[in-house]
């Protein structure tokens, strides 16, 4: 957990970085760079910027001056200034750390697939049969190691996870299961199995040199990308549900987590030597930070740059006064702390867990 936990910190300050190596690059003045939120733990001043560690580990910041036009600089500041640049570097600055995050979770990807690994996405996945388990109703009518299983009352099955899932929900019911092309007729035991353990998937995870490494990189990011897109999308449905698991309801497995519930998952992977999963989690995490900052509103970055282009597009002389945009601000910052302080509770009492 702690290592993972880590991993997180590491990739927080490599996002605020990337803001304050691109401000640095458009010689914009950088005044603080700190790790976590809150009172301050410890801080030295270098030049002109302060670095330091905060005692609210939940995030960080780079404070650039002149970021909006409210933002008072001093006469010497002023040259420096962000507001007073052009609004490409500002885009650019702003972007900063969501490249970052995007690149870092690329890095991470194709290390692991140099070293251990990434799922094969050509490879068959179908649902074939390595036990079949004594006593059970899959012996019963008949199946044996080897068999095909690809579908269950006419609803195709692709993989043997979404076999099993079909059949959970099928206590004690007659199935119909279509085996090697077949029609088998089988009961669904009270527990919602039929008692057929899966065969290993054939090259179910391929190596990759350093060459083919970086197209398996770009397909498998690719897909991780679209399902983060996926997640956004669906994480305010999903909310009622944390709450839900907080007084004791079950916790689904891709319930939405705080940085408590992912370094304990991230925990749970290496305890079990799955490092490949383990990294390929904080992968994940990179590129959901990167969309997530996306997000148009304030104060994520995506929300500053939407102010930026906003201001080119409309060809304004006075930048945006962002005083008014400060009752959106204080919706969205406050829908994300109570949103940040929902799952750490849920991760504490109800987290999720990969095993049993």
């Amino acid at each position: 957990m702690i290592l993972f936990a880590v991993g997180i910190a590491v990739t927080i300050a490599l996002h605020e970085a990337g803001h304050m190596l691109a401000a640095r690059a458009f010689g914009m003045r950088v005044r603080r760079y700190f790790i976590g939120f809150g009172p301050t733990v410890v801080s030295k001043k270098v030049g002109q910027t302060e670095y330091g560690v905060a005692a609210l580990p939940f995030g960080g910041f780079c404070e650039i001056a002149g970021m909006t036009a409210q933002d008072e600089v001093t006469p010497e500041e002023a040259p420096h200034a962000m507001v007073n640049k052009p609004w490409w570097q500002r885009v650019v600055v702003l972007a900063g750390g969501i490249i970052v995050n995007l690149l870092l979770g690329l890095a991470v990807i194709y290390g692991v697939a140099l070293t251990s690994g990434l799922p094969n996405p050509h490879a068959d996945t179908t649902p074939v049969v390595g036990e079949v388990l004594p006593g059970g109703t899959a012996q019963a009518a008949g199946i044996e190691v080897g068999d095909r299983i690809t579908a269950v009352d006419g609803q195709r099955v692709a993989t043997f996870p979404q076999l099993a899932q079909v059949i959970s929900q099928k206590p004690g019911q007659q199935v119909t299961l279509t085996v090697d092309g077949a029609p088998v007729s089988v009961t669904v035991g009270p527990q919602g199995t039929v008692g057929v353990v899966s065969a290993p998937i054939k090259d179910a995870v391929k190596k990759y040199g350093p060459v083919e490494g970086i197209s398996a990189t770009a397909e498998f990011a690719g897909r991780g990308l679209s399902q983060t897109v996926k997640g956004l999308a669906s994480l305010p449905a999903k909310v009622p549900g944390v709450v839900a698991s907080i007084f004791g309801a079950e916790r689904a497995d891709d319930s939405p987590m705080s940085v408590v519930g992912a370094s304990r998952v991230g925990g749970e992977l290496a305890s079990h030597s799955i490092w490949d999963g383990f990294w390929l989690m904080l992968a994940s995490l990179n590129f959901f930070l990167a969309l997530f900052n996306l997000i148009p509103l304030p104060p994520l970055d995506g929300g500053h740059i939407a102010v930026v282009l906003y201001e080119k597009l409309t060809r304004r002389r006075t930048p945006v006064d962002y005083t008014k945009l400060m009752p959106i601000t204080y919706v969205a910052a406050g829908l994300m702390l109570g949103l940040g302080l929902v799952t750490i509770v849920a991760d504490v009492v109800n987290p999720v867990q990969l095993f049993n």
